[in-house]
């Protein structure tokens, strides 16, 4: 699994309009190209009359699952500028499409490049551009003599923190994030000199900053 990646965060819309055609931006967060081009087909279908419904999609940890389409706007004036976008802003798992419906003034091929380039930014912008990043659950059991101490010590260090649950002891489900998580285990053990259970989780995405 990745340590980070960004992409965003809803789905968002955003309309503008360039020498009277409108352009409308869509952009949906997407786990698997099934779900990439089944929004694409959601937007042709609420937009049955527009002019065009290009598109692009990034999905895949290594960026596998790829593609663009023009739907009819002239060879490489829409669907590869979508995805260059979504190539230059650093984004996964994520669809994008730009309906147009045509405003009788021609943009010509520059024209049109600029004009689904800025439909992309517009739908990714509404869209909110985010990082998840990576955190391994880390489980420290300790004594109630423990918890204080161990309660000031991981809020002074900014460690996430999950669940704790009380019983005859203490567990804290910490949250460093996925390659820190060796380090903080080690350094559980000497902060609790070694007065604690430990025990490692399963690996979960978390937004930064949240």
């Amino acid at each position: 699994m990745l340590q980070r990646y960004r992409t965003v965060r809803k789905d968002g819309s955003r309309e503008i309009v360039i020498k009277k055609s409108r352009f409308i931006g869509y952009a949906r967060p997407v786990e698997t190209e099934e779900e990439a081009i089944a929004f694409i087909d959601e937007i042709k279908r609420l937009h049955r009359q527009a002019t065009h419904n290009c598109s692009a999609y990034m999905v895949g940890e290594r960026d596998q699952f790829q593609k663009a389409s023009d739907d009819g706007e002239p060879s490489g004036t829409a669907g590869k500028p979508i995805l260059e976008v979504i190539k230059n802003k650093g984004l996964k798992n994520v669809a994008v499409v730009v309906t147009r419906y045509f405003g009788g003034i021609m943009l010509g091929a520059g024209g049109l490049v600029r004009a689904y380039t800025d439909g992309a930014v517009a739908g990714i912008e509404a869209a909110e551009e985010i990082v998840y990043v990576l955190h391994r659950e880390v489980f420290i059991e300790v004594d109630y003599t423990w918890y204080g101490k161990l309660e000031n010590e991981l809020h002074g260090r900014g460690t996430r923190l999950g669940s704790i649950d009380f019983t005859d002891k203490v567990t804290v489900c910490c949250l460093p994030e996925a390659d820190q998580a060796e380090q903080f285990v080690d350094w559980a053990t000497d902060f609790t000199q070694g007065k604690s259970t430990i025990t490692v989780g399963e690996e979960r995405y978390f937004i930064e900053g949240e």
